[in-house]
Parts: C-alpha cells; sequence; structure tokens
C-alpha cells in the first residue's frame, strides 16, 4: 500500500478524519448526518419532480430553480460515500484516485451552485425591472444555453485541479482535515513543489467569490429599482419575491466566508469548529434550500402539498 521511494515512504491512501475526540460517539452521530441526507436527497428531488409534473411553474424562475436543486443533489452525492463511511464504519482511508474524483466533484458542484445563485439574482433583477418582457427576454431556450452554459464553465474550471493534484508527490503526511477530500487540503500534503496548484486554486476561489460580488451588485440594481415604485405595497411585494434567493445564497456564502475568515485571520482557532463549519457548508445547503423554497414560496408550497394530498392556507 506505501511503496519505499528511497528514503521517504509515498503515500498512496489518505486519511480522512471525522470528529477528533467523539470517535466512540460516531454511530449515534451518523443517525442525524444520515437523516440531513435522507431529507436533502428527498427534499431536492421533491422540487425536482414537482416542477416538471406541473405546466404551472414551467418559468424561468423555477427552471434555475431546478438548477439549483441539481446542484444540491450533486453536492450531497459528492459528499455521502467518505461522511457515511467514517460515521457508520469509522472507515477513514481513501485512495488518492478516488480523493482525486471527490474534489473535482465537490469543487464542481459548489461552483455550479454559486453561478446558479448568480443567474438566480439576475432573474429577480429582470423580474422586478421589465416584469411585463420577462417571459420574452428569458426564453425557455435561453434559460437552457444560460444554465448549459454556466455547468460547461464549471466543469472546466475545476477540471485541471485533480490532474494538477495526481503530478505531485505525496510522502510522510496522509492525514486530511475534513470528512471529504477538498484540493487545497490535499495540496498541502504534498512534498513536491504545488506552486501550480496554490496559483490555480487561488483563481478557481476567486472566480467563485466573484459570484458574490456581481449578487451584490445585482442586489444593489434591485433595490434601486424597487426604491423606484411608487406604492409601498408594490415595494414590498416586489421584495418579498427575493426573499427565498437572498436565504438561498446566505445559507450558501456565509459557512465559506466564515470558513475563509477562520483560516486566515484567527489566530488561535479550534480544529472542531473548523471541522463543523466545514461539514455545514455541504450538509446545510441542500437540507434548507428546498425547504426555504417551500416555505416561501407560495406556489412550490400550494404544489407540493397538492401532491401530498394536503391544502395550504
Amino acid at each position: 500500500m506505501f511503496p519505499l521511494n528511497t528514503s521517504e515512504v509515498e503515500i498512496s491512501t489518505f486519511l480522512l478524519i471525522g470528529i477528533p475526540g467523539l470517535e466512540h460517539m460516531y454511530i449515534w452521530i451518523s443517525i442525524p448526518i444520515c437523516l440531513m441526507y435522507f431529507l436533502a436527497i428527498l427534499g431536492n428531488c421533491t422540487i425536482l419532480f414537482v416542477i416538471k409534473t406541473e405546466p404551472s411553474l414551467q418559468e424561468p424562475m423555477y427552471y434555475f430553480l431546478s438548477m439549483l436543486a441539481l446542484s444540491d443533489l450533486g453536492l450531497s452525492f459528492s459528499s455521502l460515500p467518505t461522511m457515511l463511511r467514517i460515521f457508520l464504519f469509522n472507515t477513514v482511508g481513501i485512495s488518492a484516485d478516488a480523493c482525486f474524483a471527490q474534489e473535482f466533484f465537490i469543487h464542481g458542484f459548489t461552483d455550479m451552485e454559486s453561478s446558479v445563485l448568480l443567474i438566480m439574482s439576475f432573474d429577480r433583477f429582470v423580474a422586478i425591472r421589465n416584469p411585463l418582457r420577462y417571459s420574452s427576454i428569458l426564453t425557455s431556450s435561453r434559460v437552457l444555453q444560460i444554465g448549459l452554459s454556466f455547468a460547461v464553465k464549471s466543469i472546466l474550471l475545476v477540471l485541471p485541479l485533480p490532474f494538477t493534484l495526481k503530478r505531485l508527490r505525496y510522502c510522510n503526511k496522509c492525514l486530511l482535515s475534513h470528512s471529504y477530500c477538498l484540493h487545497q487540503d490535499v495540496m498541502k500534503l504534498a512534498c513536491s513543489d504545488n506552486r501550480v496548484n496554490f496559483y490555480y486554486g487561488l483563481f478557481v476561489a476567486l472566480c467563485m467569490m466573484s459570484d458574490s460580488v456581481f449578487i451584490a451588485i445585482s442586489y444593489v440594481f434591485i433595490l434601486k429599482t424597487v426604491l423606484g415604485i411608487a406604492s409601498h405595497g408594490e415595494r414590498l411585494k416586489a421584495l418579498n419575491t427575493c426573499v427565498s434567493h437572498i436565504c438561498a445564497v446566505l445559507i450558501f456564502y456565509v459557512p465559506i466566508i466564515t470558513l475563509a475568515t477562520m483560516h486566515r485571520f484567527a489566530k488561535h482557532k479550534s480544529p472542531l469548529a473548523m471541522i463543523l463549519i466545514a461539514d455545514a457548508f455541504l450538509l446545510v445547503p441542500p437540507l434548507m434550500n428546498p425547504i426555504v423554497y417551500c416555505v416561501k414560496t407560495r406556489q412550490i408550497r400550494v404544489k407540493v402539498l397538492g401532491k401530498l394530498g394536503l391544502k395550504s392556507k
């Protein structure tokens, strides 16, 4: 498993980490984690099913919501295997190739979700700025083109990451910092020159964070448009259409920004806090997004409850 390379031991298997000090409770910790995964997968599949089967939901806003649900499902399935192996079976080893593949899918779906949130902010701006031309501007074919172009962008952006990791040599150190593989985490274990990985990883991170900047700019224009509406009631109605999206943006970006801030500025950061926030980054958005959109979007709520044979108040 660990072939000798001169005086060093070359690593072919990495070790993931669960929650240090709580190994004896892993079987109990696995119960809420499994429940969260189950609810996330069920919730996002329900969103996709309802939008697919309801003609009244065949609108740009709901097409973008479908893209968000697909991104959430991708994130869930990307991290699910290693999380369950650790907490259900206390199996922490992962082969190098499997680790590189996992980090590709996690980073790819993360960037895809960030891109979808950006598209959705543009969708809200168009809906508020030009409500009468909304359907003619965002036609079904145009929505499909936008979705495919951003999906291809996300794939191409993160595609070099596993190949740049594979060219590195890993020796002596094999312990990762999370329950899943991330590019920056694996890169730090290399005993060969990883400057290419560092700079390209920084470029990918800046591309993703630029989405949040453009989302903020979109909301500046949305707010400017809303303030130009004469009726106070119409202002509130317009802003209310953005609440679900704002919640989704906060759910997605707050863990990322918190984690990045702790890595950069915290002098005495808690390893446990870092691990919990990192796990929340992959667990919480796929779980909460369907709940937020069902609660705050009446059309989705009514159709979901209708499928369940219940009536919405």
